[in-house]
């Protein structure tokens, strides 16, 4: 091989791993709830998110709690989870900049179509209260999601929070398996309506409580804080940011449906 062969196959060469490492760079980590990746929702939002940014999009689904403590370790660049409280301490932490709401939907009863603890209705408090006072099987996400946080909040609104029943179990695993298991234990179960929606194993069970406004599931998006972890992909995390909260991105969540009921509703405000 001659010197100028050499030299152009070495200069192609090297183009070709810029351009790799290039298009490696476009990429980011979302630490989000299992709930956005089980509802179908990432499925169909971040295919039209690649299209209009050109950037990959890799989601870490974990219950809340844990995405936050991802996102507080640096191992995630977004986060896009539905627990308010908890992601306004991760802002006054100095971990994001700010916190932008970006779309809700709500939580409801799931139980068996038979509701042996006679929990129909609009009241959830109420409901819980029967589940705990008749020792009804009660499936609880127990892994510090935003949806076991918000069971918690129920339960203590409850005068049985110290004691919720024999049938009460903490499962310590995501919306998906939950439901799996109040599926075939006939039991009752918290569950945040999109993944519902989208969940195919439902045997006998049914929608027993909602319309209750303390069942309302509000979502937030944050960019980690680069000054905590300067390895965060800043602009290409703003780039989601701007985007799920921006018009084009509010249109595709407002366009998921499943059965021609949509799942989740933007709200996101500038």
């Amino acid at each position: 091989m001659n010197a100028f062969r050499r030299l152009t196959l070495t200069a192609a060469l090297g183009t070709a791993l810029l351009a790799s490492a290039g298009a490696m760079a476009q990429s980011i980590v979302v630490a989000s709830t299992t709930s956005t990746e089980q509802s179908g929702l990432f499925s169909y939002l971040l295919p039209e998110f690649k299209n209009a940014s050109g950037i990959d999009v890799k989601v870490v689904a974990l219950g809340t709690g844990q995405a936050i403590d991802m996102a507080r370790r640096g191992d995630a660049d977004v986060l896009f989870v539905h627990d308010k409280v908890a992601e306004e301490k991760f802002v006054a932490d100095g971990f994001a900049a700010k916190r932008q709401e970006v779309m809700y939907n709500d939580f409801v009863l799931i139980g068996p179509k038979a509701d042996p603890a006679a929990t129909k209705g609009s009241d959830i408090v109420a409901a819980m209260k029967k589940v705990a006072t008749v020792n009804a099987p009660f499936i609880s996400r127990g892994d510090k999601s935003g949806t076991h946080a918000a069971e918690l909040r129920f339960w203590k609104m409850t005068d049985t929070d110290a004691n919720k029943g024999t049938g009460y179990k903490e499962c310590g695993c995501g919306m998906g398996p939950a439901l799996n298991i109040a599926s075939s234990a006939g039991g009752y179960v918290l569950a945040d309506r999109g993944t519902w929606l989208n969940f195919k194993n439902r045997a006998d069970l049914v929608v027993l409580v909602e319309g209750d406004r303390r069942l309302f599931n509000q979502y937030g998006v944050m960019l980690v804080s680069a000054a905590k972890h300067p390895q965060v992909k800043t602009a290409d995390g703003q780039k989601f940011v701007d985007w799920v909260t921006g018009p084009a991105g509010q249109a595709v969540i407002a366009g998921y449906k499943i059965g021609g009921e949509q799942l989740f509703f933007p709200n996101a405000s500038k």
